[in-house]
């Protein structure tokens, strides 16, 4: 049977009930209680669309993997070096618009399996982006020089991670996490000089 509008108005109130909790209290520490509260529902009526939390958190990562996409399919440049930003403020904004959730995911990895594929399979779509982007940069003469699968995982690597440092963990000691523009500038000026630098140009 098809949802009806009312349920639909309901798991999107229970959705973003969670991304407020998360955001609040964490991950670990939201109960779903607490969510149902938020939401105006009653804890009894979350079963009828998610058994447990962890299905709900799964529901999340979908839509930042979904929003990532579009924002980046979305944004076509004939120049590379506008295409690589674009790219780049798509996964930061992203990456900070949904940073309750990532936190969780990174938590729920190291104490459950299910969530461990789960963040290898998010860091696959990644790779599987950019390795895309990698092929079209050598099929317009760019010699990268590299073995584009390592390369990949390097690039999305140091986009995931610097996403993580700067935006969860507080930065590194004695270094001031940069702010948003900062942050897009090294992160786009790293992928492109690697791939569209001098020593690469047709």
């Amino acid at each position: 049977m098809p949802p009806t509008t009312k349920g639909r108005r309901t798991e999107a109130a229970f959705l973003d009930a969670a991304r407020q909790t998360f955001a609040e209290k964490g991950y670990l520490n939201t109960k779903i209680s607490d969510i149902a509260e938020v939401a105006g529902r009653s804890t009894g009526s979350f079963y009828n669309y998610y058994d447990n939390k962890e299905q709900l958190l799964e529901a999340l990562l979908e839509q930042f993997s979904s929003e990532v996409v579009e924002s980046s399919l979305g944004t076509r440049h004939a120049d590379p070096e506008a295409g690589v930003r674009a790219a780049v403020t798509a996964y930061w904004t992203h990456y900070k618009k949904y940073l309750p959730e990532i936190i969780g995911l990174f938590q729920m990895s190291m104490l459950d399996d299910t969530f461990r594929q789960r963040w290898r399979e998010h860091r696959a779509s990644g790779i599987t982006q950019m390795l895309s982007g990698l092929h079209g940069a050598e099929r317009a003469g760019y010699r990268v020089g590299l073995p584009l699968d390592a390369l990949a995982s390097a690039l999305v690597n140091i986009l995931e991670s610097s996403c993580w440092a700067w935006l969860a963990a507080g930065g590194d000691l004695d270094v001031e996490p940069p702010d948003d523009d900062t942050a897009i500038d090294v992160l786009t000026a790293i992928w492109y000089r690697t791939v569209y630098g001098p020593g690469t140009a047709p």
